[in-house]
């Protein structure tokens, strides 16, 4: 087994890393092995590796995308130097592109009840619009990740007795969320239709009309064909209701700390994004309210 094999092997198991994160991991370092003459990433040097980071950069590939894949080789070759296999970490000292601040797109409130609120001749007894409609009640209700949303079961981590519902995160860590009165209302609606539907071995909660469990991507295609439908006049990804729930949970309580254990980020720093968002809500009502605020 190459070395590259053997690192993603020990990040799958000691690490607990997701396959998304493998599966990133093994294509960032792939590249490792076109840069050298033979084909050994342990050769590289930092010029070797440098070099391959500007003809990203000049391929237009995204600060993001450059930053990510520096990211997994310098775990790679720490990895590297703690096995006593190289001497030094080459990608250690490296820089890659300064990425822009970008903050996440959250819809308003008004927004997301125009969403969610179907309009005329949506709000149907087909299954799979009560189907969609939980789906999207419980990305708003308890701000789920997608990845978290398609993993649920019935039974399973959905309690609508409590009102809760248990997910498991990155790096396989477990969460109790809240679940509101409507997307409970929403999820009993669908239930109640489910078990005509799904297959005999299948467990998921949110299932196809062939009654197997739903893909990510599935769930992508509804919810922007759903967004269409509602005359919202923009693309709407599953995640943007995450970050809708994060905004408008945050502006209301303006608890931080409730809002980070509820999305499940390890660090607060990533959930201190939504303050600034907060901001630009505050903004723009002292820009239309103020009266020294206004444009001359």
């Amino acid at each position: 087994m190459d070395s590259i094999s053997q690192f993603l092997a020990e990040c799958a198991v000691q690490r607990r890393a997701s396959t998304h994160t493998i599966s990133a991991y093994r294509r960032d370092l792939g590249l490792l092995t076109k840069l050298g003459e033979d084909s050994n990433p342990e050769a590289l040097t930092p010029a070797q590796l440098q070099r391959a980071l500007m003809q990203m950069h000049s391929k237009n590939l995204a600060p993001r995308s450059i930053a990510r894949t520096l990211s997994a080789w310098r775990s790679f070759y720490g990895w590297l130097a703690r096995k006593e296999r190289i001497s030094t970490n080459p990608a250690l000292t490296l820089r890659a592109p300064r990425r822009p601040h970008l903050l996440p797109k959250a819809l308003g409130v008004d927004q997301t009840a125009a969403l969610l609120d179907a309009p005329q001749g949506m709000r149907t007894n087909d299954p799979l619009e009560l189907r969609d409609t939980a789906m999207f009640e419980l990305f708003y209700s308890s701000g789920l990740r997608l990845a978290e949303l398609v993993s649920l079961n019935w039974p399973g981590g959905l309690d609508l007795e409590t009102g809760e519902v248990t997910v498991t995160g990155k790096r396989n860590k477990t969460r109790i969320v809240p679940v509101g009165e409507r997307a409970l209302a929403a999820l009993g609606e669908w239930i109640a239709v489910r078990s005509a539907m799904v297959k005999p071995d299948e467990n998921a909660l949110f299932i196809s009309h062939r009654g197997t469990r739903l893909t990510p991507r599935q769930v992508q295609t509804r919810l922007a064909q759903w967004a269409q439908k509602s005359g919202l006049g923009m693309h709407v990804h599953p995640h943007m209701l995450r970050h809708s729930f994060a905004s408008h949970v945050l502006q209301s309580s303006g608890d931080l700390r409730a809002v980070q254990d509820m999305l499940g980020h390890a660090s607060i720093a990533a959930t201190q994004v939504y303050t600034h968002l907060d901001f630009q809500h505050l903004a723009k009502i002292y820009d239309s309210a103020h009266p020294r605020a206004k444009k001359l």
